[in-house]
């Protein structure tokens, strides 16, 4: 204990976000046998969006640059995660390490996607790079919709617009153009979805407090003295805009493999808006928050069913009075004041010890 306090402000609320994301999974395991199918169902989707929260955190928190394509990168990662693990099935048949092998593949595209879409994307600021990052949410999304993807004994097989893989006799058709991805093997667990939120946190905390770290966040607070000091603005952005495209990509397997059909529709701008409304809520460059928004914003609706129609309406309002109490400047000084009450009592007493002494 006296060890924990000697680490900084900063290390001791990253181990307290890795103690609540452990938490909460011994908690849910306890209680798996009392838990609806329904709430079951949604703990792989639930980790699956805290990850790529986080991840959008790391883009528009910390790097201060307003994505609205993030769900294309999620696509990415899910169409190749699949594939890679369908084609994969024979050399590994041991589930929980073809999902891994599947998620890596899926994170190695999704940051390949991020790499070439940074080159003139990051040259943008501001609503200019809000609208190409969009473009490209739908440009994705209308490629995997006319995408074919086919497996056989010789390997695989893609075309576009139409089916012309030519597929061998007893040849799997992975991904089917507008009918999507069909026949999966549902491996995705909630084990592994924690396994991935923890991964995703440590390469962001990491990242955060690196060198690379301040260097982004410092051309998030001034672009202009940032780069009068001799730091590579193009460089860092692509660093946290790869690492956030990476994650998402290795969220989009995760949520894919849970589903025996995915389609590429429902990766569109509604769920590229849902994920920067997880952000928004849970504060910028707040990992913690953005993870307690996601989850709760995910079961929100579920737990809202029983209104049946006007479940969505009171969705949004209490979309709306969250904002509002978030954003309330009387709520933030009276937060602000407990917080410097504490710390002045703290610092009192350490005055009184050393008097004393």
């Amino acid at each position: 204990m006296a060890s924990f306090k000697k680490l900084s402000k900063t290390s001791r609320q990253n181990f307290l976000t890795y103690g609540l994301v452990i938490l909460a999974y011994v908690i849910l395991q306890a209680m798996n046998g009392s838990l609806s199918s329904s709430l079951k169902g949604m703990l792989v989707p639930i980790c699956a969006y805290v990850v790529m929260s986080v991840s959008l955190n790391l883009t528009v928190g910390v790097l201060g640059e307003l994505s609205l394509g993030h769900a294309g990168f999620m696509s990415v990662g899910a169409f190749a995660g699949v594939v890679a693990a369908s084609s994969l099935q024979e050399m590994i048949p041991f589930a929980p390490l073809r999902l891994a092998a599947g998620m890596i593949a899926g994170a190695a595209f999704a940051a390949l996607a991020g790499f070439l879409i940074g080159i003139p994307v990051l040259r943008l600021k501001g609503d200019y790079l809000a609208i190409v990052t969009l473009a490209f949410g739908e440009i994705i999304k209308t490629i995997f919709t006319n995408l074919y993807v086919g497996l056989d004994g010789s390997g695989l097989h893609i075309s576009l617009l139409e089916d012309s893989t030519g597929l061998e006799e007893g040849g799997k058709l992975i991904v089917a153009g507008p009918m999507g991805m069909g026949g999966i093997q549902k491996i995705s667990t909630f084990t592994a979805g924690t396994l991935l939120v923890l991964v995703t946190l440590a390469v962001v905390f990491n990242l955060v407090n690196s060198r690379s770290g301040r260097a982004i966040m410092a051309i998030r607070d001034n672009r202009i003295a940032a780069e009068s000091i001799g730091i590579n603005i193009t460089k860092y952005k692509m660093i946290a805009f790869v690492t956030s495209a990476a994650l998402a990509g290795a969220a989009g397997t995760l949520f894919a493999m849970n589903y025996s059909t995915i389609v590429a529709s429902k990766f569109d701008f509604n769920t590229s808006i849902l994920v920067l409304v997880f952000v928004v809520l849970g504060g910028l460059g707040n990992m913690m928050g953005s993870m307690i928004a996601a989850a709760v914003l995910t079961i929100l609706p579920e737990a809202l069913r029983q209104f049946s129609d006007y479940r969505m309406l009171v969705y949004a309002i209490v979309l709306i009075l969250v904002m509002l109490v978030t954003n309330n400047p009387t709520l933030r000084s009276y937060l602000d004041r407990f917080g410097n009450r504490f710390k002045g009592n703290g610092s009192g007493r350490k005055n009184r010890r050393k008097e004393a002494v």
